[in-house]
């Protein structure tokens, strides 16, 4: 007769544990928390229990980067991990990986599902967000027209830019159906025309309170959309499918309305910036084209004057043509990030463009007035010895010697007598 199998303790412990975490592994348990406590090591410790059972628990201090709440004695849990054995002490014990809210389980699980599926079509991309205006001056809001998200947007968009064209499209933001008219607005906005950016939110609520968020026609308009989506919907802790798909997650509502605008006295302050460097940009040019003119009068005459003074002229409009060509770039640019701002600072450039071409024209008559041509012009002559020295003084010259003299237009050759 074969002897039978003896096992020792460890064995058949090891044994059943493989045989749990084989047979059963990973699942889902609901139950009511008993026993609670949280040690200095950081693991939590608990039972969950029915009317008839109840099985230990633990979880440890790594899976609870996750939990949203405070578990507590009584709480009715739904918990997901794996059934196991403690070898130590035998004992059978489930190694918690989640804890949500009992009520919440089929919601989240349909959540998560959404979730993969939106993320396996590529909703979720980096490469599919839109970038934000710098300042838009149009701005779309779907939410409620009665909650204090809209109170908080306005408020804070009012203050940091005034005068903003804000258009609101009233939904409901919770309960059936909220999910459709969200999506319908959305759509609507885009198709309005003349909007910039949209917000999509509403304030905090529970998981139930937020779900139309979480809803695939949502998801789907707001991937649609043509115009950038910043999604605000609850506080910093909610994160719903909205705010996956959206070009930008905003943690509140308020935040949304910090994102799409900066304050006004910081374009202010960056516009006056941009006009002290233009304007000192342009004295140095003025000065330096000023010395070169008063160089090019007081140097000796040239054998062509005229071709000088000619390519100091090309040089100056050119430079006057760069500095118009400068000033219009920057001033398109200016008048759109606003036009208010920028009208005052391109009036003040050009009058400061006309005095500066003013002078530029009184230097340049200034030349031309001390072109020797010019003097010829006005019957005058200028008589030289045969080696181009320029007569000043009779006594430079002796009886039978060759002068040549001239004219405005010609030279004639004569002898001294």
């Amino acid at each position: 007769m074969p002897q039978p199998k003896i096992y020792r303790v460890a064995e058949i412990t090891r044994l059943i544990k493989t045989v749990l975490e084989d047979e059963v592994g990973e699942i889902w348990i609901e139950g009511e928390l008993s026993n609670f406590r949280k040690p200095s090591s950081g693991h939590c410790y608990f039972t969950l229990k029915d009317a008839a059972a109840q099985i230990a628990a633990v979880m440890f201090r790594g899976n609870q980067r996750n939990l949203q709440f405070q578990p507590a004695d009584g709480m009715m849990v739904r918990v997901f991990g794996q059934v196991s054995v403690y070898e130590k002490s035998g004992q059978y014990q489930v190694i918690v990986r989640q804890i949500i809210l009992s009520g919440q389980g089929a919601l989240q699980a349909a959540f998560e599902a959404l979730k993969k599926k939106l993320a396996d079509e590529g909703l979720f991309d980096p490469s599919r967000k839109k970038p934000l205006p710098l300042l838009p001056r149009h701005i779309g809001i779907v939410t409620s027209p009665t909650g204090a998200a809209i109170r908080d947007i306005l408020n804070i968009l009012t203050r940091r830019f005034p005068n903003l064209h804000i258009v609101l499209a009233p939904v409901r933001v919770q309960g059936a159906g909220a999910g459709a008219d969200i999506a319908a607005a959305i759509d609507a906005l885009n198709a309005w025309g003349g909007l910039e950016v949209l917000i999509v939110g509403r304030g905090g609520g529970s998981l139930e309170d937020l779900w139309c968020f979480n809803e695939e026609i949502v998801a789907r308009a707001i991937a649609r959309s043509a115009l950038p989506i910043i999604s605000a919907v609850g506080h910093e802790i909610d994160f719903t499918i909205s705010d996956f798909v959206a070009d930008l997650r905003a943690p509140t509502p308020s935040a949304a309305a910090e994102l799409v605008v900066r304050e006004k006295a910081e374009f202010e302050a960056q516009l006056r910036e941009s006009a002290r460097r233009l304007a000192r940009s342009l004295q140095q040019q003025f000065l330096g084209l000023q010395h070169r003119l008063l160089a090019v009068s007081r140097s000796h005459v040239f054998r062509e004057p005229a071709y000088v003074a000619q390519r100091y002229r090309d040089r100056i409009d050119r430079l006057g043509l760069q500095m118009r060509h400068g000033l219009e770039n920057i001033f398109r640019e200016r008048q759109q990030i606003t036009d208010d701002l920028s009208l005052r600072l391109v009036r003040q450039m050009r009058e400061w463009q006309r005095l500066r071409a003013m002078d530029i024209k009184r230097l340049a008559l200034l030349l031309n007035g001390i072109n020797p041509l010019a003097v010829l012009d006005r019957g005058y002559s200028i008589t030289c010895r045969q080696d181009g020295g320029i007569l000043k003084d009779a006594g430079q010259v002796t009886p039978g010697a060759k002068v040549v003299t001239r004219l405005s237009k010609g030279t004639f050759e004569s002898e001294v007598v």
